[in-house]
């Protein structure tokens, strides 16, 4: 047994497990209140995921008002109450602004630095941590179990073997998407073994994988103001959404498809399809008038080249062969009928839902441990004095546009403010 000796003695010593956007901002916090702080992750760097949100840009929170935070997290939203009046999104805004990571907020109030650059954020949490000389940051540092005795947090034990005694620990290790990045669920270990409950992780946030194969002759094409409606097997319509989505090789993708992602359920026992309006600025008498201009235009054309100037090249073959016009007509020789179908077709293409893309693709895990067993006015766990939970760990998730973020912040403020 070697024991990691703590440098002086502090008020209290607290073990935070990862150094994502929780367990930084949670060392910052409990540090500032005279704890002494040691931080444990056992990837060679800190922030590993943080660099990779919002495809490198990383959108810190949601600019919304707090109610409206709550509602974007369908699972368990009304848990984090506490956590997130306790610690604000205008919070989260003025502290990066004053790190010095200026802040935009784009549509869907979406808030990302101005630099566009996720690595200026983990930067910026990381020097925040590290300013306080009461915290030590241990990389490579995996944690093999969480000790507790006569109900309370004694010690933490490493998988070298090293311990560390402490008053408190702050489990902050993320959930199972990206692995790649240090999350393998580690965090629910530490908590199933201790009595938790842990509801089964799944993905949430995920790409979808479609019926129709013609998709992969449209991967990597990114749509941008665009609709979906999600539609279940009783074809009642259970969402839709506008923004940004794409095609991959397998399906669907993008902001809209993985914020629909969330909305449905097990795909053993139910079906859903995907309704895209390409135009939904205009509806179909408005899209028929401009289509019968593009018609004018191009009316001596054949039908396949006649669709340049109203969609994305890479579409047009699936929309010619979709539309069962014969490619070749020419277009003044198109029937009226047969104009109209394309034009509900632009705006009704329709795929199917095979399946959801694997958990490690997942931008964020649904499942966890279960709030009912966490006081939501502390994050601290009703089973085991002195035990903590902040961020993904804990069974919330939300809708993207940084909400998941804000959770993260907001958690580990209040665990580090109560630890």
């Amino acid at each position: 047994m070697k024991l990691i000796n703590w440098k002086d003695d502090f008020l209290k010593r607290v073990v935070i497990i990862g150094a994502g956007a929780s367990g930084m901002l949670a060392a910052k916090v409990a540090s500032d209140r005279g704890y002494k702080v040691i931080v444990l992750e056992k990837q060679k760097r800190c922030g590993q995921k943080l660099l990779i949100t919002g495809k490198g840009r990383c959108n810190i929170t949601n600019n919304c008002e707090i109610e409206e935070l709550i509602e974007n997290v369908p699972t368990n939203g009304k848990f984090l109450y506490s956590a997130f009046y306790t610690f604000t999104n205008d919070q989260v805004i003025d502290m990066f602004n004053d790190l010095g990571v200026e802040t935009k907020t784009e549509r869907g109030k979406r808030v990302f630095p101005v630099s566009d650059k996720a690595v200026d954020v983990v930067r910026a949490l990381e020097k925040q941590m590290r300013s306080n000389k009461n915290v030590e940051v241990l990389l490579n540092s995996k944690v093999d179990k969480i000790e507790a005795q006569d109900g309370k947090v004694k010690k933490v034990i490493l998988s070298d073997k090293r311990e560390i005694e402490c008053d408190s620990v702050i489990v902050a290790t993320g959930g199972v998407s990206y692995p790649r990045t240090g999350s393998s669920g580690d965090g629910y270990k530490f908590a199933r073994n201790l009595g938790h409950t842990i509801i089964k992780p799944k993905a949430s946030l995920i790409g979808l994988e479609v019926m129709e194969d013609y998709v992969t002759d449209l991967a990597k094409l990114s749509l941008r103001n665009v609709s979906i409606n999600v539609y279940n097997s009783k074809n009642k319509k259970i969402y839709d959404d506008f923004g940004e989505m794409e095609f991959t090789k397998y399906g669907l993708d993008g902001p809209i498809i993985k914020s629909a992602s969330c909305r449905m359920g097990d795909l053993s026992k139910e079906n859903y399809k995907i309704v895209l309006d390409l135009k939904p600025a205009l509806d179909e008498d408005k899209l028929d008038k401009r289509v019968q201009k593009d018609f004018q235009k191009y009316a001596n054309k054949n039908f396949e080249n006649s669709l340049n100037d109203l969609l994305p090249k890479q579409l047009i073959p699936m929309i010619v062969k979709l539309s069962k016009i014969d490619p070749y007509i020419k277009v003044n020789q198109i029937a009226k009928e047969e104009r109209k179908n394309l034009v509900h077709l632009i705006k009704n293409i329709t795929f199917t839902v095979k399946n959801y893309r694997p958990i490690e693709e997942a931008i964020i895990t649904s499942g966890g441990v279960k709030t009912s067993e966490i006081n939501s006015s502390t994050m601290e766990s009703k089973l085991v004095s002195g035990l903590y939970f902040a961020g993904e760990v804990i069974d919330v998730d939300a809708y993207t546009g940084g909400f998941n973020l804000q959770i993260a912040f907001s958690t580990a403020y209040l665990a580090a403010i109560n630890c």
